[in-house]
Formats: C-alpha cells, structure tokens, sequence
C-alpha cells in the first residue's frame, strides 16, 4: 500500500505546461497504458522513491507488476487511475477496492507516483481528488493509506487526511537501509 513519489500539489511557475488530465483506466486502457506506468515506475524507483522496489529496477520487472494489476482491474479488485498530459502518463494511483468480507466500506490507496518531470504542477493533488472522488463512487467510505515522504505527508494533510502514526524500520528504500513508514485515512462524506 505505498504511496510516494509524488509533487508537492502547487503550481509551478511553468507558462507553457500541457493540460493535464486525470481519468480512471477501463481494463483495455489499463492494457494500452501500461508502457507509461512503466516508465513512471522506473523513474519513480531511480528517484529513490520506496515503493515496494529496490533499484536497479529493470524494465521487465515493472511491466510484470503492472500486468498484475491490469489483472487486479479486469476482475474488480482495483481502481487505476492515471494523469496524463500531451506527453503521456505522469502520475498514477490505484485504489484497491478489492478488501475481505468485513471491510466491504474500506479501500485502500496505493502506488501514488508522479514522474519527477511533473513535479510542483498539482499532479498529486489532482490525483488524490480523483481516487476520492472514485472511492466514493465504489461505495467506500474510508480509505488508507501509508507513506514514506515527508513530501506526501504535506499534501496529504493539506487534503484532509489524518495520520495516524509512525511504524520505524517498516520497509527499505531503493538503495538499502531501512525507512519508516506513516499511516494516514481519510473518512469519505
């Protein structure tokens, strides 16, 4: 249930930036997006992002995770959703709607990662509004998720999100050595 690798949800000083959109993938788009995801993974990963990868990722390796998931889609268990401008895929999110028998009201929000070429331009932010957004429409009434950026913390207080605490030594980060990961849900209205 990673979240990082995302901008900071402000504006930048850019006057020329592509519009960008952000829409939730049917399973043949989830198929035809999956270079793009890739290529967001891969960098996400170089950037040193902990997102459940150690680096060097290969290529092979993100398609693989990607396919899974494209899979998660075709049968119901996940909501993906990607940010696009006239380049392709920047950002991406995944709700993972698919939860046991007694957690029918909960989702949790997963792999939230922007290209570092988009940071700093409400991706993350516009995003995050979208999974919402779409966690409503799936029925949910509480979402979860955890993170270890300082960077996705900010924003995800920013957007209303309560955090919850700190588990140390949780995961590692790309590189090695061990990093601690935040819990945060938000309750849907």
């Amino acid at each position: 249930m990673d979240s990082a690798c995302l901008d900071s949800g402000q504006r930048g000083g850019e006057s020329g930036a592509a519009a960008v959109t952000v829409r939730v993938l049917s399973s043949a788009d989830a198929h035809a997006a999956v270079p793009g995801l890739t290529d967001v993974l891969l960098d996400c990963v170089a950037g040193g992002a902990s997102v459940s990868f150690m680096a060097p990722l290969d290529r092979a390796t993100a398609e693989g995770f990607w396919s899974q998931v494209v899979a998660g889609v075709e049968q119901g268990e996940r909501i993906l959703l990607v940010a696009e401008d006239g380049e392709g895929v920047l950002g991406t999110v995944q709700l993972v709607v698919g939860q046991p028998p007694n957690q029918p009201h909960r989702a949790d929000l997963s792999k939230m990662l922007v290209h570092r070429r988009a940071r700093r331009r409400g991706v993350g932010a516009a995003l995050m509004q979208a999974a919402e957004e779409a966690g409503r429409a799936a029925g949910k009434t509480l979402l979860v998720l955890d993170t270890a950026s300082p960077e996705a913390e900010r924003l995800y207080e920013r957007a209303g999100w309560v955090k919850v605490g700190v588990i140390p030594n949780y995961a590692l980060w790309p590189k090695g050595g061990f990093c601690d990961t935040t819990y945060f849900y938000k309750a849907l209205g």
